[in-house]
């Protein structure tokens, strides 16, 4: 028998920073719509404007708050809330509190002042006036981001129709935003841009690792090659890129902009972090892909005639080696992989 779960009890168990934002997203959206439907423009003081947020300077928040059409509501509240309510059980909700604010308001600083230099460079004063940020995109692309860092090679399934590894969700949105930009629908297109790049500088050298300390020290960031800024691009840029972001961290490492551990970091020429973090976190991900083969071979016992003394030998299963296994980042709490049924059905590649 089948027990229905309580609409009270289902939203108690949504852990607390989701389940508030998710409700100031739905509140702010009526409201909005409630003054709309009285012919009372109030966009200017929840959105994002550029010309007049310097005077409403909460819109730098309330602005990823505030969705201004259904579809935009209903895209946000499929989205958003699962995939906050997995990173915080994750994480905890210190940290997906900073990572929601540090996302949405470094995303907005930068279309701000982007704007504005438009407006210096034009003249056009549609730049500041015209266009009204709002909707959570930038948390959008940022979870994505998130994502790829903890499972790159699960692989979604939306629908039963689209299916797609994770690591390779940011960069199809971000591309969908480079078109839409390219074509002239600068808002809020644009937007999705900023909040990659501020979502990888976030994870890539500023979070806390969670319960993950070296030598009883807290440790930041993720410094693996496989989360440099090199590895979202094509190999054939490479060689350029590389040049331009050696040369931005170096100079950001002198102005102490972000920590430094040495070495070359998006050349992979970097220095292992204290106490050879590196080498755990690969260890983790071996005993992962094994807890995983292992998990997959119980789910799926021999039939009858295969364990008959009359049945034809079989092919022995080959283990995965270094060419076919996919290391799989296992969440560093022990969050259960039924979580992942939040964000869609997911399983790994070449099992």
């Amino acid at each position: 028998m089948v027990v229905l779960q309580s609409p009270i009890t289902f939203i108690v168990s949504i852990p607390p920073v989701t389940r508030y934002f998710t409700l100031a997203t739905i509140l702010t959206s009526l409201l909005h719509a409630w003054f709309r439907w009285q012919e009372t423009d109030i966009t200017s003081f929840l959105a994002l404007v550029p010309g007049s947020s310097i005077f409403y300077p909460w819109t730098f928040i309330s602005s990823a708050l505030l969705e201004t059409t259904i579809l935009g509501v209903i895209f946000s509240l499929i989205t958003i809330p699962p995939s906050l309510r997995y990173l915080e059980r994750l994480w905890g909700s210190l940290e997906i509190l900073k990572f929601i604010i540090v996302t949405v308001v470094a995303s907005n600083v930068i279309v701000f002042g982007f704007s504005w230099l438009e407006y210096l460079a034009t003249s056009n004063i549609d730049f500041l006036y015209s266009m009204q940020y709002s909707g959570q995109m930038s948390l959008q692309i940022g979870v994505l981001v998130a994502f790829t860092q903890l499972i790159p090679e699960y692989q979604v399934q939306v629908m039963g129709v689209i299916k797609a590894r994770v690591k390779t969700l940011p960069m199809a949105y971000l591309g969908l935003s480079t078109v839409f930009t390219i074509l002239g629908f600068q808002c809020p297109w644009i937007i999705i841009q900023f909040g990659w790049f501020v979502s990888w500088i976030y994870l890539r050298f500023y979070k806390k690792n969670t319960n993950d300390t070296v030598g009883g020290m807290d440790t930041y960031g993720d410094r693996s090659e496989t989360f440099s800024l090199l590895s979202w691009f094509p190999p054939f840029v490479h060689p350029v890129l590389s040049v331009l972001a050696n040369f931005v961290h170096s100079w950001a490492v002198r102005l102490r902009l972000i920590p430094s551990h040495g070495g070359d970091l998006e050349n992979g020429g970097y220095s292992p972090l204290p106490g050879n973090s590196r080498a755990e976190a690969e260890r983790r991900r071996a005993m992962a892909l094994k807890a995983l083969d292992q998990r997959l071979a119980n789910s799926n016992p021999p039939s009858n005639s295969q364990t008959s003394t009359s049945a034809a030998p079989q092919t022995p299963r080959v283990p995965p080696t270094a060419a076919t296994a996919v290391p799989v980042a296992k969440p560093k709490n022990n969050v259960p992989e039924s979580d992942l049924g939040d964000i869609g059905t997911a399983k790994v590649d070449g099992q």
